[in-house]
């Protein structure tokens, strides 16, 4: 499912012509320049789909266009609709404007620093203030008002946040009044379906007990997001949810090569990850799948003698400063994979999540997710003798080498997959 645009749809950053671009989790529409400057950003500031060329779950999309006619921009520009803004020479980017620097430090201004976003009073203790904003998203979820919900996600309500007087989620509310389009808001802020209230329940259990039943498939698709879209990635298939099949593991072409004592090493670190070090694995490659399919989506759709140029292009995956400079080398380093080493890669995290999810032992070695990197990387020996070299940004040094700075627990189940049947 694709949207079709209408002539008064406009770039949310720029009020270019024709958006074709989406921001997920922003809400907005915008043009191929300014979208080049989002990709650079990373995933975790703006997560975009081509509006006609990548395939849409029809709820997500009718997620996106609702914020969007709703006026969800307004929240990431609040302060510039003030009249004295203008006085003070603030102003947001022009279609005329260059990509560099000026429509570049205008959306980073937007979206990575959110200069524009309307402050809350200061208050002594922001604990106090997030989980306040998390229980007026609590109760905002059950209506259909999802610009509200935006706006409060924006200032740092928590969308896995657990109501401690009332024993759930917002998910857990949303399924329950059957808001399908709320429960994908929260799941693009990393609200996990499987999450169990105080009584044991999930939202998937709730939306089938409320009759939701496209909910509730939407939501154990969602629970499946990741292994589904690696699966999707490598052979154009999904699983079938509903009856029971939640993995696809496709077959390497040349299986010859998966036999070899390299690949045997690399898969055997690979299953020895801890659980925690496992799931930020294969986090990093599904990000890394999402750059290389919005590589190539990008690259069929522009111009490329106006367009295409050094300026948009991301060669790797953009640095996350919430995750450790190891981390983030790691992640850098998976675009030096060839198809065929990516592939294994990917095959292998498909079955050993399903292992995993299925109750399989697991030792508890803490070997560094770069030595699997490595090791795949080495299967083929195609390796020069000068990859010790750094072909990725400069990250500030980090003392956290454990990698402890990542992406929430139950962002990471959601991303994984917990069973809900």
């Amino acid at each position: 499912m694709s949207k079709r645009l209408r002539s008064s749809d406009v770039c949310a950053d720029c009020n270019g012509p024709d958006p074709s671009w989406a921001s997920v989790n922003r809400g907005t529409f915008i043009c191929d320049e300014c979208c080049s400057v989002h990709r650079s950003l990373g995933r975790h500031i703006s997560q975009v789909r081509h509006l006609k060329h990548t395939p849409w779950p029809p709820t997500l999309l009718q997620m996106v266009e609702t914020l969007y006619n709703n006026g969800a921009n307004s929240i990431w520009e609040h302060s510039l609709l003030d009249p004295a803004s203008l006085m003070s020479g603030r102003r947001k980017a022009n279609p005329q404007d260059k990509v560099h620097p000026n429509k570049a430090e205008f959306i980073r201004a937007k979206y990575q620093m959110l200069a524009f976003v309307h402050r809350l009073p200061c208050r002594d203790d922001d604990s106090v203030t997030a989980k306040d904003l998390s229980k007026q998203l609590h109760s905002s979820v059950r209506t259909g008002n999802l610009e509200t919900c935006l706006r409060l996600l924006s200032l740092g309500a928590q969308a896995s946040f657990f109501h401690p007087e009332k024993g759930n989620t917002p998910l857990h509310v949303a399924s329950k009044a059957g808001q399908i389009l709320q429960a994908e808001l929260l799941a693009v802020y990393g609200a996990d379906p499987g999450t169990q209230d105080s009584n044991g329940k999930t939202p998937v259990d709730y939306a089938r007990q409320g009759g939701h039943h496209e909910l509730a498939e939407r939501l154990v698709e969602i629970q499946y997001e990741l292994t589904d879209r690696l699966a999707f990635y490598l052979c154009g298939r999904k699983p079938d949810h509903k009856n029971g099949q939640h993995f696809i593991i496709p077959q390497m072409a040349d299986s010859s090569l998966d036999l070899s004592e390299l690949a045997k090493a690399a898969k055997k670190k690979l299953q020895s990850l801890s659980n925690h070090l496992f799931e930020e694995l294969a986090m990093d490659v599904y990000d890394e799948v999402d750059r290389r399919e919005t590589d190539a989506v990008w690259l069929a759709t522009q111009n490329h003698s106006a367009l295409v140029t050094e300026t948009t292009v991301v060669p790797f995956l953009p640095v996350n400063p919430e995750y450790s400079s190891t981390r983030n080398q790691g992640r850098q380093k998976l675009a030096r994979f060839n198809a065929h080493e990516f592939a294994t890669l990917v095959i292998d995290i498909l079955s050993d999540a399903k292992r995993r999810q299925q109750g399989s032992p697991l030792s508890s070695s803490k070997d560094n997710v770069e030595l699997v990197l490595k090791a795949i990387s080495n299967q083929h020996s195609i390796e020069s003798e000068d990859n010790d070299q750094p072909d990725y940004d400069s990250v500030a040094s980090d003392e956290d080498a454990d990698l402890e700075a990542a992406a929430s627990k139950a962002h990471r189940q959601k991303l994984l997959g917990k069973d809900a049947n």
